[in-house]
């Protein structure tokens, strides 16, 4: 059976994952670093903001669309899914991560709309027909 998670575990996972995308964008930037001359970037390199979001959006959308869960949403027994729970495309990977790029750049009013909203989706899972679920038969 699934169900609705909380916005607490929904933030619970968010953390998780957060602190593995840390990490994966400081190997993805070692892996760039020799093509700068080992210098860091400055803002005038477009290029590095824009490659690392693309990473970010890879490491997101790779493990929403081959079972739809991250570490952190595995750990929190969480799985994102279609509104009729299948598993999610590319494109609505696509639409899921740049709707939840929009909803912190609102200063996670986007996240917070899930409190208000009658099926408690936030602002990213109604742009991608996409959301969470908690899942308590998943196992770690």
């Amino acid at each position: 059976m699934l169900y609705t998670p909380s916005l607490m575990r929904r933030f619970a996972a968010i953390v998780y994952d957060i602190l593995l995308l840390i990490s994966v964008l400081f190997v993805a930037t070692a892996l760039i670093l020799p093509f700068n001359a080992g210098q860091a970037f400055n803002p005038q390199h477009w290029f590095y903001p824009l490659y690392l979001f693309t990473i970010s959006f890879i490491f997101y959308g790779w493990f929403w669309t081959h079972g739809g869960q991250t570490l952190g949403l595995r750990a929190w027994k969480l799985q994102v899914l279609t509104f009729d729970r299948q598993t999610i495309t590319w494109s609505q990977a696509f639409w899921r991560f740049s709707g939840a790029f929009i909803s912190w750049g609102a200063f996670g009013l986007g996240f917070f709309w899930s409190l208000i909203n009658q099926n408690n989706h936030c602002w990213h899972d109604s742009f991608s027909k996409t959301t969470v679920f908690y899942n308590p038969t998943i196992t770690n």
